[in-house]
């Protein structure tokens, strides 16, 4: 299992956050037009250390909120950072444990978890059970994998000097908008689907490694364990590759395009 580090992942908090913002808008308001309250309980599926959170506090003031995560380390930053907020941990791949969680939530929101959990034909169903009818699942996952940054890593995985090193099994679970749309078909009432590229500007080619020692790096840097030269001769291949596959435009800043796949649903 890999280990997150919450204070890694925050090196770029706001670029982060930002899908959650842009999902989040995309939610029923907490009360309708007749002033009534129609969200009052929202969960939050890997929740990291609570910047998704926050968001839907922002968004549902009056609703009882819960964060849930896999990672010791995400709940204790969340807890930290968000007192205000109930935080749990919780394995959405363990269907046995997650089954335990209330069936009452008005809205189920994950942004940026579902990639690292397998089986999204279950894994769908599975979130929108927690649902009321008429409740909402709102879910926001990378999909940039045509990105160089992906095929960099993945050629540097399987090629000679590290392939028998690292693992070799498939990291990120997604599949096809097309598959995703067959789900939802058979499991909502009604559903709508997006893709929104965002263009990071980021300092330098190694803040691109710094972003991905917080996700995508992370799972191999772990297998190479203490062997600190392994460590460092991956890096430098990794970094070398992205220097030539990302220009640099004129104060030396790097766009940094990063495509994600959002869905919001109706049980």
């Amino acid at each position: 299992m890999v280990q997150w580090d919450s204070e890694q992942y925050l090196r770029f908090k706001t670029e982060r956050t930002q899908p959650s913002r842009d999902l989040a808008a995309q939610l029923p308001p907490e009360t309708n037009a007749d002033g009534e309250t129609v969200v009052r309980r929202v969960l939050d599926i890997g929740c990291g250390p609570g910047n998704s959170t926050a968001v839907l506090r922002e968004r549902y003031p009056h609703a009882r909120i819960l964060g849930v995560d896999s990672s010791p380390d995400m709940i204790e930053a969340a807890r930290k950072a968000h007192p205000d907020i109930d935080f749990a941990l919780c394995d959405v791949s363990d269907s046995k444990r997650f089954a335990k969680l209330p069936k009452d939530f008005d809205v189920v929101f994950s942004n940026a978890c579902i990639q690292w959990v397998p089986d999204h034909e279950r894994l769908i169903p599975r979130l929108m059970s927690r649902l009321v009818k008429g409740g909402t699942l709102a879910v926001q996952t990378p999909m940039n994998y045509e990105e160089p940054i992906h095929r960099i890593i993945a050629s540097v995985v399987h090629g000679p000097r590290f392939g028998a090193m690292l693992p070799q099994q498939r990291e990120f679970y997604n599949l096809t908008p097309p598959e995703y749309w067959e789900i939802l078909r058979a499991k909502a009432s009604s559903f709508r689907m997006w893709k929104t590229t965002y263009m990071h500007t980021l300092p330098s080619h190694e803040a691109i490694m710094e972003w991905y020692r917080g996700t995508g790096l992370r799972p191999y840097l772990q297998a190479l364990g203490d062997d600190d030269t392994a460590r460092e001769e991956f890096e430098t291949e990794v970094l070398a590759r992205v220097r030539a596959a990302y220009d640099t435009q004129s104060d030396g800043s790097i766009i940094f395009p990063f495509p994600r796949f959002f869905f919001t649903a109706v049980r």
